[in-house]
């Protein structure tokens, strides 16, 4: 393939994202379920929780499948997964377990099939732009709740939220089988026409590509998975709640908390490319301890604040800083081990 197409390949990626990362508008099911079924928060906020775990377990196989199998066919079977794991949670009716097998397991499978191939795919397409492309892959993954949180909530006033899941099942799996169809590696050894590694890029990234095994046989990749755990135990923390937690802090409306998701969300999204830009000028290791000494401080104050306008900046920082994590590990993880196996070897660390 050319240059040129690989930017079409990183469009791909993006769209791709965007549809799977739409699982971060969750908060804003939650009211309405317990509404409707009188369900608990945390029996609701199981779903979300199940999903999440599923993606990380989902994206180890999803990893080791595509160095078989190529990229397209993971891509596919994880968007046609989501979208109809999502449609059929349209019809749990007062069945919570249904809601969990088709919302967390059906559809956490395929996010996490979907979310390792744009990751895994563009990290060898752009060795000249590691940090920053793949930063814009999964910053498509944090900006989903910013579309995807305000039409949910009108959806939900004016159909229903079991029809809303039925409607939004079949745009995403829609998007994420047109999108899945681009996603293809490149030829082995590529390299764009007249890149050289800098001294820098040199000096962070490993002298060869190390398999899975080798890979958990060092400290690094445990230490790498820690800070991945903490860093997104932060910020998962605050996504699964967003919307009730906004509306218990600052006495805002629902609708006016959907607004705040979809704009807090788009936190998650720019920091994704933020961090992963900046993480290639100072590298990855400064780029974790600073987003680490952030949240250190903001999580601190959160529980004390009560204006709207300033809990939805520290969510945003908080939320920028989350993106982060996931916007730079990919590269991380690239440097340590190369970019040849980086789908089995990051897909296993996301179980973090």
């Amino acid at each position: 393939m050319s240059t040129t197409n690989r930017w079409l390949i990183a469009v791909a990626g993006v769209f791709m994202q965007i549809a799977l990362g739409a699982v971060y508008a969750w908060s804003v099911f939650r009211n309405p379920l317990m509404a409707r079924f009188h369900w608990t928060i945390s029996e609701v906020t199981l779903t979300f929780t199940i999903a999440i775990f599923v993606l990380g377990v989902a994206s180890f196989f999803g990893g080791l499948w595509m160095n078989r199998s190529g990229p397209r066919i993971v891509a596919l079977t994880g968007g046609a997964l989501y979208g109809i794991g999502v449609f059929l949670a349209g019809f749990s009716a007062d069945k919570l377990w249904w809601l969990y097998l088709s919302y967390g397991v059906i559809g956490g499978f395929g996010l996490g099939f979907g979310y390792i191939v744009p990751v895994a795919v563009l990290v060898k397409w752009f060795p000249d732009r590691r940090g920053l492309l793949t930063g814009i892959a999964v910053g498509g993954f944090g900006a989903g709740a910013l579309v995807t949180a305000p039409v949910a909530t009108s959806l939900i006033r004016s159909v229903g939220v079991l029809t809303t899941f039925a409607y939004l099942g079949v745009a995403y799996l829609i998007v994420t089988l047109i999108a899945g169809w681009f996603l293809v590696n490149p030829p082995p050894d590529y390299r764009p026409a007249g890149w050289t590694p800098t001294n820098l890029q040199t000096s962070q990234r490993a002298a060869r590509d190390y398999t899975l095994n080798q890979a958990l046989g060092t400290w690094q990749w445990w230490l790498l998975w820690l800070l991945l755990f903490l860093n997104t135990c932060a910020g998962i923390s605050v996504i699964s709640q967003e919307s009730p937690l906004f509306q218990a802090l600052t006495g805002v409306t629902a609708a006016a908390a959907a607004t705040m998701v979809g704009i807090a969300s788009m936190g998650n999204a720019i920091g994704r490319v933020f961090w992963a830009w900046v993480s290639d000028l100072v590298t990855r290791r400064m780029t974790f301890l600073i987003m680490f000494l952030i949240q250190v401080v903001l999580f601190w104050i959160y529980p004390s604040l009560h204006s709207s306008g300033v809990v939805l900046t520290v969510t945003f920082i908080v939320l920028l800083c989350y993106g982060g994590g996931f916007g730079t590990m990919p590269a991380f993880t690239a440097d340590y081990f190369g970019a040849r196996n980086v789908g089995p070897i990051y897909g296993l660390m996301l179980t973090a």
